[in-house]
């Protein structure tokens, strides 16, 4: 096992523009991602098991709705706060970061947005210590980046609902004890359910043989008329704008955190770079090394201004869906970009669990394509700035 030596670069001195709260929670969250996931994320990885011994410890850096107020069992953090954490973890691995985000943006936040203060009050507390766990359900086999297509429905029986459907690519769905699910009721209006582990007819296959997100549990949800409580359905938001709200906070989180594991693979690189020695120098010394070092630097400089940016809009409430989806995409393409870099400097040492190289490459090829594909997020930019949607 080796030991971390991640030093983050910062060659914009941003720190300047981060506030005392800011740094120490960054802080905090590097200190534990060096101490606990670190030492244990390549076994896991290659055994493709999701540590769930990292719970306990995310939830008690902040990592779980750290934005959320502290009323409800949240950190009342900032967005910059949540970014930054969302940077570290996915610093140690995406599919952790995963986790966070999951929970924090697409479980916390649409039961504290959309929900009663009935529902706020049940879950968000256990939700923020990590004594209870949720996933989202918005994806189904032939509806990904059509969600308003999806045929999941439920259908008023007087004192409940009863659910049917399927989703499928739900990150924490094997072991998640409350899914949120996003289906159409009878006139097709799209609405935001509760659904809790145990109702009958409601299970959560394992998704198997992933060559990305292996430390990350991933399943799928499936509905046999599930009869749903009407207490536990969200009714202050309805309509596809509601799931789509809660992905512009996991996109802005992943923008953030794709930042993190580009920094790693450079910081890995550099060091390489200049301990490697070939025909009796560095290879840091040679130009083309450095050519890939240098670029590496500019562009997760340039990422992390983005991120702070759309950050200091999040928290101005000024950030528009298609400015999160720029920084998502452009973030995202940014690390993986580094991530081949990097394993290139490294040679055949890249392709080891020696190094995180190759498992960040293998992940970014999924947060590359979820919450919005690569393609998908151009596209939304390309209506915003001319008004025409090309889908």
């Amino acid at each position: 096992m080796k030991p971390d030596q991640f030093q983050a670069p910062d060659y914009y001195n941003l720190d300047e523009l981060l506030t005392d709260e800011h740094k120490m929670v960054r802080d905090a969250t590097r200190e534990f991602v060096k101490r606990e996931v670190s030492p244990i994320i390549e076994e896991a990885a290659q055994k493709a098991e999701f540590p769930k011994q990292l719970i306990k410890g995310l939830a008690e850096i902040g990592a779980f709705g750290p934005y959320i107020p502290e009323e409800y069992g949240g950190a009342g953090l900032d967005q910059i706060s949540y970014g930054l954490i969302m940077q570290e973890i996915e610093r140690g691995d995406s599919g952790i970061r995963s986790t966070a985000s999951v929970q924090s943006s697409l479980v916390m936040y649409p039961i504290f947005k959309y929900g009663t203060e009935e529902q706020k009050k049940k879950y968000l507390p256990k939700l923020a210590t990590g004594e209870m766990i949720g996933c989202f359900g918005l994806t189904e086999p032939d509806y990904g980046s059509n969600p308003g297509g999806m045929v999941s429905n439920f259908k008023d029986k007087g004192d409940h609902y009863l659910l049917n459907g399927a989703k499928m690519w739900i990150s924490n769905a094997p072991f998640a004890d409350i899914a949120i699910v996003w289906a159409k009721n009878e006139e097709g209006r799209i609405h935001g359910l509760i659904v809790e582990r145990g109702m009958e007819g409601f299970s959560t296959p394992e998704t198997h043989n992933k060559w990305s997100l292996r430390a990350s549990a991933t399943g799928e949800l499936i509905f046999d008329n599930v009869k749903v409580p009407k207490e536990n359905l969200m009714p202050n938001k309805s309509g596809l704008g509601a799931p789509l709200g809660c992905l512009d906070s996991a996109r802005y989180g992943i923008a953030w955190g794709a930042i993190g594991a580009a920094m790693d693979c450079y910081d890995t690189a550099l060091r390489y770079a200049k301990e490697r020695i070939q025909f009796d120098k560095p290879i840091g010394s040679k130009q083309l090394q450095q050519k890939k070092l240098a670029e590496m630097i500019t562009e997760i400089t340039k990422a992390q201004l983005m991120a702070w940016r759309l950050g200091v809009l999040r928290n101005e409430g000024k950030a528009t869906s298609a400015q999160i989806s720029m920084a998502k995409r452009n973030n995202v393409e940014m690390a993986i970009k580094i991530a081949r870099e990097a394993r290139q400097i490294l040679g055949g040492m890249g392709i080891t669990g020696e190094y995180s190289i190759m498992r960040h490459m293998m992940n970014l090829e999924s947060v590359i394509t979820y919450e919005g594909t690569h393609d998908i997020h151009l596209l939304i930019t390309g209506m915003d700035i001319t008004g025409i949607p090309a889908f």
